[in-house]
């Protein structure tokens, strides 16, 4: 497996990796290459040492006192190598050791007496002193499978309250502690940070919620653990998933030739809206439009095609036949299948509703369409508890589930698809043969192969109606360019929540609506393209995710 801030087949894809392949290339690194433990260590607590120096630059006085928080594991035993540069330098240094006398064997044994053999006094739990300044939290790290509890737990709380009363700053070493590194999920209680500090690769949790907000800024140190280990081919490495940065994003997207033409771009077909949900078939075709489509074709209830056709300006409308709801009847299913035969790719269920008749034509065109298929909303609430028709398809299929609609597929709670969202979404994946985008904080791209992108983009502001439907013309309009489908998915969902996230910058984070992300898509990669990516650090310390 290979590991860091590139990965082998494109320089600009983070690997993520669990707390067991990170386990396993730890001990590759001391077992093969003959890296002592102790040397990694002193260069995990030398890199979080250096961080904890930058912040205490800004501050003056009683407030440059350092609280290390150095618990039972090899986390302590980084804090301890922490503590003892923090005092070598002269700084009011307070270590606080949860581990008892004896609670400490090999490396972190060593730099516990190391610290100590510094003058440095370890403090017991007990302590009830003042805290304030900067906390490194070196209590617990990557191991942790079960909920925080103890004098753990109280401490967690008493630097929670302190950080939320703004009397310190929190440096967490590798992951916050309190949070599963693999899921993101809290167990117990988790420490929030303002900085931490991961050991050699990103961590899965530290790209998923909450385990992402409670990181805060997140930096990777580059401590020498290996790599990769010999004797597996470059084809062999699957990290647990990767992070697509800007630069990835922009690369992958379609080139615009000056000798091209409406037709280069591709033909959507859109089969969108119902009574009262015109709106999603709107934004759906713009999006498509902004995001670089040549031609996109709205198939609508019949009696909506007037108004669609005041809506979408640039887009063709197809009135079709309708149910006396005015919702898509199952005999509107010859002219769509006729029209996408000159179509790239057909976006299937914003806001088409969920009659009976419906139902069954989202069932009759997967059964009869033979080309790619983007499907999304009611799209997928047709299927309900059956991925039969998914999987009995020729053509590939990319699906857009909220986490509310992956829950409806495979007959499990929002819940649960929440707990572990890579996980589910690599589940979908495979049981439907989909290219599966499972919406939310921090979207999760899952294709049947098992290959699994976490998105950095996007943020509160896109939690708002019609947002997923922006997203579905984005992706599809990326289909019609001629983006192989998981390409498609992946650049569409990064592209949405980038956009979304320089509305923020420029409007803030409130009130944005979904016709404004999909018009802020051509000058959110125009913006990107004129700023370029900035350089990594050169000491070993580089910015996550960086986008």
């Amino acid at each position: 497996m290979t590991v860091g801030r590139h990965s082998a087949n494109f320089p600009e894809i983070w690997a993520l990796l669990t707390a067991s392949q990170m386990h396993e290339l730890d001990r590759y690194t001391i077992d093969q290459e003959g890296v002592a433990s102790e040397v990694l260590m002193e260069r995990a607590g030398q890199a979080v040492f250096e961080c904890v120096m930058e912040r205490l630059a800004a501050r003056s006085g009683w407030d440059r006192q350092v609280w290390v928080l150095c618990g039972p594991g090899n986390n302590g035993g980084d804090g301890f190598v922490v503590g003892r540069l923090l005092a070598d330098r002269g700084i009011d240094v307070h270590v606080v050791a949860f581990g008892g006398s004896s609670g400490w064997r090999g490396a972190a044994g060593f730099h516990r007496d190391r610290c100590l053999q510094a003058g440095v006094a370890l403090k017991a739990p007990d302590s009830d002193d003042e805290i304030r300044g900067v906390v490194v939290d070196a209590l617990l790290g990557i191991g942790l499978k079960r909920p925080v509890a103890g004098v753990l737990s109280t401490w967690v709380h008493r630097v929670e309250t302190l950080r939320a009363r703004g009397e310190v700053e929190v440096v967490s070493v590798d992951v916050p502690s309190g949070l599963d590194s693999d899921t993101g999920q809290v167990l117990g209680h988790g420490i929030r940070a303002d900085l931490t500090v991961t050991i050699s690769a990103p961590k899965v949790g530290l790209s998923l919620e909450p385990g992402r907000s409670l990181a805060g800024e997140i930096r990777v140190a580059r401590i020498g653990i290996a790599e990769a280990m010999p004797g597996e081919s470059e084809k062999s490495v699957r990290p647990t998933a990767t992070v697509w940065t800007r630069g990835r994003f922009l690369s992958a997207l379609p080139v615009r030739g000056s000798e091209s033409h409406k037709g280069t771009f591709g033909h959507v077909l859109l089969v969108a809206g119902s009574e009262g949900k015109s709106g999603a078939a709107a934004l759906a075709a713009k999006a498509a439009l902004r995001a670089g489509s040549g031609l996109v074709t709205v198939a609508c209830p019949r009696s909506l095609h007037d108004l669609l056709e005041v809506q979408c300006l640039e887009s063709m409308t197809l009135p079709v036949a309708e149910t006396p709801g005015r919702s898509l009847a199952r005999g509107a299913g010859p002219g769509i299948v006729n029209a996408a035969t000159v179509c790239d790719v057909v976006a299937l269920g914003p806001g088409i509703g969920r009659e009976s008749e419906t139902v069954e034509l989202v069932h009759d065109l997967l059964d009869r369409l033979p080309g790619r298929i983007v499907l999304d909303a009611d799209g997928l609430n047709a299927l309900e508890g059956d991925l039969s028709p998914l999987v009995r398809r020729s053509g590939e299929t990319i699906i857009t589930p909220h986490p509310g609609e992956a829950g409806r597929l495979l007959g499990v709670s929002a819940n649960e698809i929440n707990a572990d969202r890579v996980s589910a979404a690599r589940r979908l994946s495979r049981a439907s043969g989909c290219f599966v985008a499972l919406k939310g904080a921090a979207t999760v791209c899952a294709a049947p192969s098992g290959d699994v992108v976490i998105n950095p983009t996007g943020g509160p502001n896109l939690a708002t109606a019609g947002s997923g439907d922006v997203l579905t013309g984005v992706v599809a309009s990326l289909v019609g360019q001629g983006l192989v489908p998981w390409y498609a998915a992946v650049a569409g969902v990064w592209w949405h929540g980038w956009a979304g996230d320089c509305l923020a910058r420029e409007k803030g984070s409130r009130g944005t609506l979904a016709h404004e992300v999909a018009d802020a898509l051509p000058w959110a990669v125009h913006g990107s393209q004129r700023e370029g990516q900035r350089e990594p650090r050169k000491d070993g310390v580089l910015l996550f995710p960086d986008p």
